[in-house]
């Protein structure tokens, strides 16, 4: 899928739309979503920890209750994505299952599983005439999520935003139109029958561009968090009018080690890039330290050969194996999604690190090595949100880290850094309490 298919509004259904609404109607359409997502978020701010999980359960039993009809949505999508031509890549994120509909429903239960931030005091300090002065944790009101092709995502960021009290307005890509629509009429079913407001979660519908750019300048959103490609990203960062919580693209490096154990180092590249291509978590680029180039290449080769990845190498690495197309200087900053990485020949730590804070995307990076003190440089000098020690990049993921779900991994430095879970969608209000003090 191209990265603004989102902002394009190719689809049939896009031209019908256009036909039937003019661009005033639509942000009509848009605002009263909006003033209803706002009134939901009045309701779910007040909402107790135990309504609130009681929420959760029922949607991940309205998912499951609706797997047939998800899946049937879902098998319309994949096969108009197959006939367009999408890459087998995005159609793997596209494309759902029982086992996939079921880790949404394990999803939104462990979210409900987890502890409730809202309400929580981060300090109480008494200052020299008596107030005392607090910080409580506090929802952030109305979220906008616009994503690409993963239906999966739907579910998560319902789930992270309810369990913080936020009401939720997604716009997902239009290659997934159906089987967003599927799962957030299951989840909506689940909410009424916990007697929970059904504006919690709302889906835009139109694949209209123009839809998207007035979705951006919402005012009843508090925040704009885009999840996709490099260029819906930029679009959304550069078009928006509210705030954003910007996430990235994942060039992500594996530096082997003069150290390192090659079985070690083998398993965690063969997991990183051919467990799932298509993920920002994937490896793209790797570095190999010369002292071991002769020796690990040829290993390398044969295990990504059997995975039919193709490797474009510098000529230092080329020179021992012959069979590796040739790197451009473009491919340094890649993000293949694809069976394909970048090959790099480095003479030390800190070449390794340099050349990684260059071309990386501040997402995830791994250095495989027995070397304690490499270690920590690596650990302490690579600029990017999740930095690892002998461990594939593809753990940089919300479940994995135990937030029981992700609304996507921000590279950006303010607020929020990595993958973001519940304590990303709070903010927090001073709370003072006085026995009569006026200032003077």
């Amino acid at each position: 899928m191209g990265p603004l298919r989102i902002l394009e509004g190719n689809t049939e259904k896009s031209k019908r739309y256009d036909s039937r609404k003019g661009d005033h109607e639509m942000m009509e359409e848009l605002e009263k979503m909006g003033q209803a997502a706002r009134e939901a978020s009045l309701v779910l701010g007040r909402l107790g920890t135990e309504m609130k999980d009681r929420g959760l359960r029922l949607a991940a039993e309205a998912l499951l209750g609706g797997k047939e009809e998800i899946l049937k949505a879902n098998e319309e999508d994949v096969q108009a994505a197959q006939e367009k031509g999408m890459a087998p890549a995005l159609v793997d994120r596209l494309m759902l299952n029982e086992d996939r509909i079921q880790g949404m429903a394990d999803g939104l239960l462990q979210v409900a599983g987890l502890e409730d931030p809202i309400g929580e005091v981060i300090s109480m300090k008494q200052r020299p005439n008596g107030l005392l002065i607090g910080q409580k944790r506090v929802p952030l009101g109305v979220v906008g999520m616009i994503y690409e092709a993963r239906p999966n995502v739907t579910a998560d960021a319902f789930g992270l935003c309810f369990k913080t009290g936020n009401a939720v307005i997604l716009k997902g890509g239009s290659d997934a139109l159906k089987s967003n629509t599927a799962i957030v009429k299951c989840i909506r079913d689940g909410l009424e029958k916990g007697g929970i407001p059904e504006t919690a979660v709302q889906l835009i519908e139109s694949t209209d561009r123009e839809s998207a750019r007035q979705f951006m300048c919402l005012g009843y959103l508090d925040v704009l968090i885009p999840r996709g490609g490099a260029g819906l990203i930029k679009a959304v960062v550069e078009n928006s009018t509210v705030p954003v919580i910007e996430t990235g693209t994942g060039n992500c490096h594996v530096f082997v080690d003069e150290s390192a154990d090659f079985t070690m180092a083998l398993d965690i590249i063969e997991n990183a890039k051919t467990q799932r291509i298509g993920v920002c978590n994937a490896c793209e680029s790797l570095l190999v330290h010369s002292r071991i180039a002769e020796a690990f290449l040829p290993k390398l080769k044969n295990m990504l050969d059997r995975h039919q990845v193709e490797v474009r190498a510098d000529e230092k690495a080329r020179q021992i194996v012959p069979r590796f197309a040739a790197a451009a200087e473009e491919d340094w900053g890649r993000e293949y999604l694809d069976y394909i990485v970048s090959l790099k020949i480095v003479d030390s730590v800190q070449e390794a690190i340099g050349h990684i804070n260059k071309y990386n995307t501040g997402h995830s990076e791994t250095i495989v090595t027995s070397d304690y003190g490499n270690a920590q440089k690596f650990l302490d000098q690579v600029d990017a949100a999740a930095v690892y020690v002998n461990a594939s990049t593809r753990f940089t993921d919300g479940f994995e880290f135990g937030f029981g779900a992700e609304i996507g991994i921000s590279t950006q430095k303010l607020h929020a850094r990595g993958p973001m879970g519940l304590l990303a969608l709070t903010s927090t209000k001073y709370v003072i309490y006085g026995n009569g003090q006026v200032r003077k």
